[in-house]
């Protein structure tokens, strides 16, 4: 069911224990981070300060005790988005307390959903839905889920990927 009138902050705010995200899209077409992709292609310097609301939660999260945990899928070349994330998206939410994990699917295949979803406590899954061009639309509420399943996929994700600072070591020359 659509979450209408559910706001993704809150389940990012009030989840108890852990927060896992799959992310599977190339390209997200995110109002909030346009000026920063803008300054990134430009060849700009970077702008830390339009993310602190997003560093502010992680680190809250994270000195609560909670996890938040997130396998990006990738795939090479990567799309100008990508390369943004890349070089300034996920160091930063690292240094804010995420375990960023990547998992490059540019040579193999593994058995995961081409849905975004966030998974709190291991009890609640939130998809997240996107037009072809990136824009998000409603987030959507599974209140049947098969929560195995889900925790099936984070698990097989988790165990695909690498932490970001090991890939982004070994990839520097593939990009």
């Amino acid at each position: 069911m659509p979450a209408d009138g559910v706001d993704l902050g809150d389940y990012l705010r009030n989840f108890v224990r852990s927060a896992f995200r799959l992310e599977t899209r190339q390209v997200y077409t995110i109002a909030s981070e346009a000026e920063r992709v803008r300054r990134f292609l430009a060849g700009q310097p970077k702008d830390d300060e339009s993310a602190q609301q997003w560093v502010g939660l992680v680190r809250s999260n994270i000195s609560a005790g909670k996890t938040m945990t997130r396998a990006k899928i990738v795939r090479r070349p990567f799309t100008d988005y990508t390369r943004y994330l890349m070089e300034w998206g996920v160091p930063r939410n690292v240094r804010a307390g995420e375990d960023y994990r990547i998992l490059d699917l540019t040579d193999r295949e593994v058995d995961l959903p081409q849905q975004d979803f966030w998974l709190f406590d291991e009890t609640t899954v939130l998809l997240l839905n996107f037009n072809p061009d990136g824009t998000p639309r409603n987030p959507e509420l599974v209140e049947s889920a098969d929560i195995g399943q889900y925790l099936r996929w984070r698990d097989l994700a988790l165990a695909e990927a690498v932490p970001f600072a090991e890939y982004n070591q070994g990839a520097n020359g593939a990009r």
